[in-house]
């Protein structure tokens, strides 16, 4: 079973700082991503989103355990799928690109399906499910940054 990947690119007109804030703060998730609700678990290193954090996202009946593995303010978040989807080895990885228009949002999300067969079923709903997501991201820093 190869490893399925999506990847989604939106140029935010806001500084990476504000992005990056966004990203880093879990909280803030529901208010502009199809995620319905918010939790941290663990705390992690130096910042309490910071690497080593779980945080659970619930959308429906979804809830979606995530691991942050790196955080380099203002250019790279980065986390990974504990548990809550049936699929193994997710990592998304969302890189910040400051340029005089404003920040360029990366995200690359990689997995495996645990079931042979199925990928391209998680594959579809993924890949609407993060492009919404980036697009919320987008706008909400874009809002974010007219209001500072």
């Amino acid at each position: 079973m190869g490893a399925q990947v999506i990847e989604h690119e939106v140029t935010a007109k806001a500084p990476s700082a504000t992005v990056f804030a966004l990203l880093a703060d879990g909280s803030t998730w529901p208010s502009w991503s199809p995620i319905g609700s918010f939790e941290l678990i663990e705390k992690g290193d130096g910042e309490p989103e910071g690497v080593g954090a779980v945080r659970l996202f619930s959308t429906g009946r979804v809830r979606s355990r995530e691991r942050v593995v790196r955080s380099k303010p203002n250019e790279v978040f980065s986390y990974e799928l504990v548990s809550g989807l049936a699929i193994r080895d997710y990592r998304a990885v969302v890189t910040l690109l400051a340029s005089e228009n404003g920040t360029t949002i990366r995200w690359r999300s990689t997995f495996r399906p645990k079931t042979p067969g199925t990928g391209w079923i998680y594959q579809r709903q993924l890949k609407k499910f993060i492009g919404l997501t980036v697009s919320g991201l987008a706008a909400a820093a874009e809002s974010a940054a007219l209001t500072n």
